[in-house]
């Protein structure tokens, strides 16, 4: 089947998707899914871009409205549209691509703080250009890049006091996530004091996977089950098994279990074509 292809960039916002829709985007395949939690009368708080760039750069990411302050879903929305507007419209050389992302993640700071409702929102990014990858985030939501057997290859670490005591080593990825303080994020969009980690710039093998993914998954599967669900296959069937597992679990069957709006970004770039070897 032939899959459209992203030309122009694209939002997804208080969506409720029964599957993940997938699209050709420059060098690779892309697969977006954004569902309320279970039970949820109010909006989705998260919202997710696709944002195709020149020379066949793209920047892909996913907001998490912060629950408990109002105006989440707003907040969530305004940063991804700041993204579109900068780095969709503005970015003419591939050079220019990072100070449009930082560009556009202050000005949505400044929105939300200057809103005066309390509202926040995190962020996770990154940017797609010749084969690399580089992520950005802001708050608990992740970059992940595993390999097709598995291997983790890129890991954000989650700006929170749970966070940074796995990444210490004072807690166990098992422990942290039944951790009562779990929900504590110490950094957002909204926020003064603000701050954007910036990762390398990686090169993505052919089988290389990129999740980008809202808490509401890493909230309700361990790590070896989305690596497990996402290092081959399909990407659209990677999609549908991941958001399958975590509505379960937020509706109770198994453990963990944190019901809440999942939103995330499945990337894969395209194997490169063999040319036939002449005599």
């Amino acid at each position: 089947m032939q899959l459209p292809e992203i030309e122009q960039p694209r939002r997804f916002a208080d969506c409720h998707m029964e599957a993940g829709e997938v699209y050709r985007l420059g060098g690779g395949t892309v697969c977006v899914y954004s569902a309320r939690a279970p039970g949820k009368d109010g909006p989705n708080e998260d919202a997710a871009a696709i944002i195709p760039v020149c020379d066949g750069a793209a920047v892909l990411c996913v907001a998490d409205g912060v629950g408990g302050h109002p105006g989440g879903a707003d907040a969530s929305l305004s940063v991804v549209q700041t993204l579109m507007r900068h780095v969709g419209s503005r970015v003419a050389d591939t050079a220019d691509l990072r100070d449009a992302i930082l560009t556009a993640l202050e000005e949505a700071n400044r929105r939300i703080i200057a809103s005066g409702n309390g509202s926040a929102t995190t962020l996770a990014l990154v940017e797609l250009h010749d084969g690399m990858l580089r992520p950005y985030h802001v708050g608990d939501s992740l970059v992940l890049v595993t390999g097709s057997g598995g291997r983790i290859k890129l890991e954000t670490v989650s700006h929170s006091p749970v966070g940074y005591a796995v990444e210490a080593g004072l807690l166990t990825e098992r422990e942290a996530i039944r951790h009562g303080e779990r929900h504590l994020v110490s950094n957002f969009i909204g926020s003064p004091d603000m701050h954007i980690s910036i990762g390398v710039r990686k090169r993505l093998a052919p089988r290389d996977t990129v999740l980008i993914a809202t808490d509401g998954l890493i909230d309700n599967l361990h790590k070896d089950e989305i690596i497990a669900r996402i290092r081959k296959g399909p990407i659209a069937e990677c999609a549908r098994q991941l958001a399958a597992l975590a509505r379960r679990r937020m509706e109770g069957d198994g453990d963990p279990g944190k019901p809440d709006d999942l939103t995330f970004i499945l990337y894969r770039p395209l194997p490169a074509r063999r040319t036939a070897r002449t005599q």
